[in-house]
């Protein structure tokens, strides 16, 4: 009596009849690649929100979902009615709160050219890594220099995208990294030596930049208005950003929100290359991946 009571139960009818769908499931080239864009989406998504402001939103709503769990299962009229008003309109809600990040997303597609194409099929990554090493090797020397003269300096490398805000303002140069470039930047009384350098591709994309300051108010109190603006950029993005004291010429580091300090010439390299290597990894992998792809139509 009760095996037939749990047979006969709508539970196990509709376990049922999704594995009968699956095993009629037939999987075709469409179904592949649309699974190979949601992936894609999802990844630059999580890889847009990651270490920002937008994924402390993230976590608010996902304890919305779980709010709205146990509203729900207490049967709590008025709040379920709430939070179902909510949730049809999430998308709404989701493009006014994110709109910043969205349209910093679109930018970076925006930039993405022909070269960054023909990378996947040739031998750019190598490329790529050499002018990477090549520019913190020259920036780190720049750095070095201008911490023995006691020379401020504000350095960003972006790993993903930056902030409109920051990126509207300043004067583009897109220029070829050297240290003699770095130095004449931040030389005392040049124009652009208040501002941020900002650091695009292993190129000096611009000069004199204006970032945000820090919100947080433990911030130590002998840290000048450079150390809180480069905290306030990490915390914005997930860039990489360098100090140098115009006071005591300590080299510092800024990332996720968080303050190292006490770098040289030599430890600064490799904290640098150590994270901005990282940037490119996710990319280069699923380069490696397309190339023998193709590769294997053509060996056997």
């Amino acid at each position: 009596m009760l095996l037939n009571i749990f047979t006969d139960s709508e539970l196990v009818s509709r376990v049922v009849e999704f594995f009968e769908k699956v095993k009629s499931l037939r999987i075709g080239v469409v179904d592949i690649l649309d699974i190979a864009l949601v992936a894609f989406v999802l990844y630059h998504v999580l890889k847009l929100v990651r270490g920002s402001k937008a994924i402390q939103l993230l976590k608010g709503i996902i304890l919305l979902i779980i709010a709205y769990g146990i509203v729900y299962f207490l049967n709590m009229e008025t709040s379920v009615y709430i939070f179902r008003y909510i949730f049809t309109n999430i998308f709404i809600i989701l493009i006014v709160v994110f709109q910043q990040e969205i349209r910093q997303m679109i930018e970076h597609l925006g930039r993405s050219n022909v070269k960054s194409l023909r990378s996947i099929f040739g031998n750019s990554i190598a490329d790529d890594r050499q002018a990477l090493n090549n520019s913190v090797v020259e920036i780190c020397k720049a750095v070095q220099r201008m911490s023995d003269s006691k020379t401020g300096a504000l350095i960003v490398f972006e790993r993903a995208m930056l902030p409109k805000e920051v990126t509207d303002t300043g004067v583009e140069l897109d220029a070829e990294i050297t240290h003699e470039l770095i130095g004449n930047v931040f030389f005392p009384n040049s124009p652009l030596h208040d501002g941020a350098a900002l650091i695009r591709d292993s190129r000096l994309y611009k000069a004199g930049c204006v970032l945000p300051n820090t919100r947080k108010d433990d911030v130590s109190s002998d840290l000048g208005t450079r150390h809180r603006a480069a905290i306030g950029m990490s915390e914005e993005s997930d860039a990489v950003v360098v100090v140098v004291s115009e006071e005591t010429g300590q080299i510092s580091s800024a990332y996720k929100g968080n303050l190292t300090r006490d770098y040289n010439e030599a430890t600064l390299r490799d904290y640098l290359l150590g994270i901005l290597s990282d940037k490119d990894e996710n990319s280069q992998n699923a380069k490696g991946v397309i190339s023998k792809l193709f590769k294997k139509g053509g060996k056997k």
